[in-house]
């Protein structure tokens, strides 16, 4: 039994996962874990298991029915049902029915589409870093403004608010708020799009909120809580990935001369940078019934954790994993989930790291950090890893 969900990544190394993870996949890709409140569930390290899991609609990702891992993020109380819209806690049928309604907007074409606005919006960013530098903080400055603002024009939220946006929502990720803080956040949020939601009824506009209110197919409370789970993925994860990525890159300078040798690169490079980072590292679902994985029983109710950030680093599915290679072919990576609940913006991240990374390289060919790369503050108790700020110079 592991008394503990691994966190502590090891020293110096800001882009590995925490190494007792390597261990465990290595002995035992399926490890019993003890959970924060008594529970006695278990860990999957391996990629194969992982995907096994996520892929199985025998394991369910409603919010009632799980345990919570990291110790700060445990309630003392019994985790209450997603509300409706919440559609990342529900599963199908209800998951399917808002699926359904949400997918057309977000389509590969349809965001490819959106690829001449992602460049304007990167080329006014990098403006301001201009005129602002020759130091400023690549997370405030660029990686942050930039899916802000698409993210806000695509569900139609006004931009100027995007900061306390972005506050409530990283307090949501935090591990070291309180059930206080959460619950205050996320009553923020919603107040704040419910309103939103209200006047697009009165009067529809062009853009995914508009769209949605114009139908009679979600209840205020669902369109609501569906704009707060929209805004908060597009806010948070694409910035630390942007900002991470960046970090990344410019560790391993090999890797970024790689990546602008040409545009075909670039594609792979993002891919690999998502593999390699896996900033959403931790999954989590529960046995519906008693269900035989690796060739061991999981009782119903029993909740299973998943590392993904262990099996994006599993030898069994990528070569030498460990090392950052943008020529990869990193098909397969589990960083933006799989099955049913695959991220729904995925297809708007990548676009945005399509543009954002050579981009930034282009503007500033001899982009450095600030400050040395172990005085860079990460980002370590969230459900997203990244950075808290990346000072940079050219």
């Amino acid at each position: 039994m592991l008394e503990s969900l691994p966190t502590q990544r090891p020293a110096g190394c800001p882009f590995d996962p925490p190494e007792e993870l390597a261990r465990l996949r290595e002995q035992d890709p399926l490890t019993r874990l003890a959970f924060p409140d008594g529970h006695r569930g278990w860990l999957v390290t391996g990629h194969a298991l992982a995907r096994a899991v996520v892929s199985d609609p025998r394991f369910s990702s409603r919010h009632e029915l799980m345990h919570i891992p990291m110790p700060g993020m445990a309630p003392t109380e019994s985790i209450p049902p997603a509300g409706p819209g919440m559609f990342i806690g529900h599963d199908a049928p209800e998951h399917t029915r808002y699926r359904r309604l949400l997918m057309g907007k977000f389509t590969l074409r349809r965001m490819r589409q959106l690829t001449e606005r992602v460049e304007e919006v990167t080329a006014a960013q990098l403006d301001a870093m201009e005129q602002q530098g020759p130091v400023v903080d690549l997370m405030r400055t660029y990686a942050q403004p930039i899916p802000a603002l698409m993210i806000c024009e695509l569900l139609g939220v006004p931009y100027d608010e995007h900061e306390t946006f972005q506050r409530h929502t990283m307090a949501l990720n935090d591990h070291n708020a309180t059930v206080e803080d959460r619950g205050a956040a996320m009553n923020a949020l919603g107040t704040m799009l419910y309103e939103l939601v209200v006047a697009k009824r009165a009067a529809p506009t062009d853009d995914v909120l508009g769209d949605l209110a114009a139908g009679d197919e979600l209840t205020d409370e669902e369109l609501t809580n569906i704009a707060v789970l929209l805004l908060g993925a597009g806010l948070d994860t694409t910035a630390n990935m942007i900002a991470l990525g960046t970090f990344a890159l410019l560790q391993h300078p090999e890797q970024l001369a790689a990546m602008r040798s040409g545009p075909e690169v670039v594609d792979t490079a993002v891919e690999e940078l998502l593999r390699y980072l896996s900033i959403a590292h931790t999954g989590v679902r529960t046995a519906l019934e008693d269900v035989e994985l690796d060739g061991r029983p999981i009782k119903a109710g029993e909740t299973v954790v998943l590392s993904v950030m262990a099996a994006n680093r599993d030898p069994a599915r990528f070569a030498d994993p460990d090392r950052l290679d943008v020529r990869r072919r990193a098909t397969g990576h589990l960083a933006l989930g799989f099955g049913i609940h695959q991220c729904l913006g995925q297809q708007l991240a990548r676009v945005e790291m399509r543009v954002a990374f050579p981009a930034l390289f282009t503007r500033f060919p001899d982009l450095r950090l600030a400050v040395p790369a172990g005085e860079v503050p990460l980002r370590t108790d969230s459900d997203i890893y990244g950075v808290e700020r990346l000072p940079v110079a050219w």
